[in-house]
């Protein structure tokens, strides 16, 4: 290829409503290496595959990529010089390329009926047998006259292998033989995905293809068409699956089984769209000069190249976006980020609903998604039951004894707190004033107050916190009646 073309790459996904993590990688990819090199990003729809077009999906994508930050130069609704971008606007195209082949020999009308297509399809026999490559001139034309339905058949040569290079997997070699003289266009008129494609990329300048591994062994197919039409070849690269593992430490192709597998669900779980794109970013490439793991959009595109690609599986793991996405909402001012955890709070009481910033503020340096807010402040909206064990803390050398020695002073003090002072400030000043006299370590006194307030040993904020969330009445309910299951 020269040196001086300009890059143009693809995402071509099918409109089935669902944008995978392996196929928001691989567009993310293609953005990135196109935007680094100063080139075009296509968006194109293959939705020749009817039985599984979803209705208003290709909206859905792209909402998907425009969430993702991923914004192609070209495509539906966003125009171009080399549409239309959606396939099956495009039948005309494949038809007269089909027919091309036809004439130059390197394809074939197969008449066969839908049946024999059926079993193939079914691997009823190990691939179409070829009935139709040798038929003569005149038994073709007669069924073209009679209006007998055909498919387009690729012809592929019976002998020898074909070889191309992909810039992970270095030269890939497969025989002749094994490859079938597969559907070019259907009987509908529309064309099979491994013909589109080729088209399609040609006549869209597709420098650049970028896509999954799975499409390795079908790329001599599409090799042989790039030759057979006199064209110069893309450049291949063909990206690792990204892997799950499951509870047992079992790893395979990533799927609903490991959680949520696409970019919608892991938004609605609560992670940030940047956060997931900074992370889909690291399965499988890393930019070598830097152990820099938070990345701008700016920054990937920069810094994106395909030496940085490995060729080796990844795994995803929600430990690792879970930490980037807490990292993310650190950078969030305290007001950005209690708007967006609010509604994931649900229905709050009042006095929780009304204190919903100071709350939010305390949640947002713990939480590694938004999904586990409920969770999280659970214990303020209803007292958990707890046992008595939980006052024990070697640490601060409290056990349940000494707690009994504690608590009631201290509830004493609260009682004496007028409404008006009831703040977080007030409360851990006269506490502390309390605490100095006393002579006793800040960690002792303020570790069963607060197993008495929560009923648990981890909460978002101290002790003085939550008192001041749940205000005086309900603060002082809750230790009275504590202290009492204490005293028992």
């Amino acid at each position: 290829m020269n040196q001086e073309t300009r890059v143009r790459t693809r995402f071509a996904p099918s409109p089935t409503g669902y944008m995978h993590i392996g196929n928001l990688r691989t567009a993310l990819y293609a953005y990135l290496f196109a935007k680094a090199k100063g080139g075009d990003f296509i968006l194109r729809i293959e939705d020749t595959d009817r039985a599984r077009y979803v209705a208003d999906a290709v909206e859905f994508i792209q909402n998907t990529l425009k969430a993702a930050h991923i914004v192609p130069d070209e495509g539906p609704g966003i125009g171009g010089d080399v549409g239309p971008y959606v396939q099956s606007e495009r039948q005309e195209i494949y038809r007269r390329y089909a027919e091309d082949l036809v004439k130059s020999g390197h394809a074939y009308y197969c008449f066969c009926d839908d049946k024999r297509e059926e079993q193939e399809i079914a691997g009823s026999f190990k691939g179409y047998p070829r009935t139709c490559r040798d038929l003569p001139l005149a038994e073709v034309e007669r069924h073209l006259a009679a209006g007998d339905p055909y498919v387009i058949r690729q012809k592929m040569p019976l002998a020898g292998e074909t070889t191309y290079f992909d810039v992970l997997h270095g030269n890939i070699t497969i025989p002749n033989e094994e490859l079938e003289d597969q559907v070019l266009l259907k009987r509908d008129g529309l064309p099979t995905y491994n013909f589109a494609n080729v088209i399609d990329d040609h006549l869209m300048g597709v420098t650049h293809i970028i896509r999954g591994a799975e499409f390795i062994t079908s790329t001599p197919k599409h090799v042989l068409l790039y030759e057979a039409y006199g064209w110069d070849l893309p450049v291949f690269i063909h990206l690792a699956p990204v892997m799950g593992k499951d509870a047992e430490g079992q790893v395979s192709k990533l799927s609903k089984r490991h959680g949520a597998t696409s970019f919608n669900d892991l938004v609605n779980m609560g992670y940030l769209p940047e956060a997931i794109t900074n992370y889909v970013a690291l399965l499988g490439w890393n930019p070598k000069t830097t152990n820099q793991e938070i990345f701008s959009m700016e920054e990937l595109k920069e810094l994106f190249s395909l030496e940085g690609l490995s060729k080796s599986p990844a795994i995803f793991d929600y430990d690792k976006l879970g930490w980037i996405n807490g990292e993310y909402f650190k950078r969030l001012t305290d007001a950005e980020f209690a708007a967006l955890a609010r509604p994931y709070a649900g229905d709050l009481p009042e006095n929780l609903a009304a204190k919903w910033d100071f709350l939010a503020a305390l949640l947002r340096t713990r939480l590694t998604k938004l999904a586990d807010i409920p969770g999280e402040i659970a214990f303020l909206k209803e007292m958990p039951p707890f046992a008595a064990a939980l006052y024990v803390n070697k640490r601060n050398k409290v056990t349940v004894e000494k707690s009994l020695e504690i608590l009631p002073p201290i509830i004493e003090i609260l009682a004496g707190i007028d409404e008006a002072n009831w703040t977080n400030d007030y409360l851990y000043a006269a506490l502390n004033e309390h605490i100095e006299k006393v002579g006793l370590k800040k960690g002792t006194a303020m570790w069963p107050l607060r197993i008495a307030l929560a009923g648990q040993t981890v909460t978002p904020g101290g002790a003085t916190e939550i008192l001041y969330l749940l205000g005086k009445e309900i603060s002082l309910e809750r230790l009275r009646d504590s202290l009492d299951k204490l005293s028992v």
